[in-house]
């Protein structure tokens, strides 16, 4: 789901009461109408705008009253920084996705239970550990957001260039990986090739880059 269209989904507080109340159990209309205090009315127009969303899903007991619960696991996240505003929204991956083939920073013991696996102990103490690395990753996503706004901070100082320096950070990067090509860092950066070249002439012209044969390099 496109994450502009759910940041204006749960930017109605009562809507992200509700999905906080479904989080902990199935509920139907008039059970959410009194936890919000409001009318049933208005509870079932949000309900509808995060069914249509795919956020919530619904059944119907044996007496006929509809229930309501959340749908799937989906994750967002917003960045704001001097740098950059972003937003994006992510399901997770498949239980068997390779994290150590897809993440060489970050180093983890990962166990797999078998779907026959019904020890009590054995998926508590899996859960237990999984409650603490989901900690530990988020620490860790402050500690490396913070340290990207300190490592642009210090690019922005030493470029002396009043343009974005986070796509300058980003063609120096590109330089750093050992493209060399204005194409080759318009393909890295994903910036048309136009405005990478009009970047790499700036930062010649600051003596910051090289151009040799239509190759560049970092001065």
């Amino acid at each position: 789901m496109d994450s502009a269209v759910l940041l204006d989904l749960l930017g109605n507080e009562n809507r992200r009461r509700i999905l906080r109340l479904l989080s902990h159990k199935p509920c139907y209309v008039t059970e959410i109408s009194e936890y919000l205090g409001v009318s049933p009315k208005a509870v079932i127009d949000h309900l509808r705008k995060l069914e249509e969303a795919g956020l919530i899903e619904s059944r119907t007991d044996d007496q006929r009253r509809k229930y309501f619960h959340i749908s799937r696991n989906l994750r967002l996240e917003v960045s704001v920084s001097p740098y950059g505003f972003g937003a994006k929204s992510a399901y997770p991956a498949n239980p068997s996705f390779d994290m150590t083939g897809r993440c060489p920073h970050v180093s983890l013991e990962t166990r797999a239970l078998d779907d026959d696996e019904e020890d009590l102990s054995d998926l508590a103490a899996e859960f237990s550990r999984l409650e603490e690395l989901e900690n530990e990753l988020s620490l860790a996503q402050r500690w490396v957001h913070g340290r990207m706004t300190d490592v642009l901070d210090r690019l922005n100082e030493a470029l002396g260039v009043d343009a974005d320096s986070r796509f300058y950070a980003e063609i120096l990067g590109a330089l750093a990986d050992g493209k060399r090509t204005a194409g080759e860092i318009a393909a890295e950066v994903d910036a048309p090739a136009g405005a990478v070249e009009d970047a790499l002439r700036r930062l010649a012209e600051r003596g910051l880059v090289q151009n040799r044969g239509g190759r560049w390099r970092i001065s």
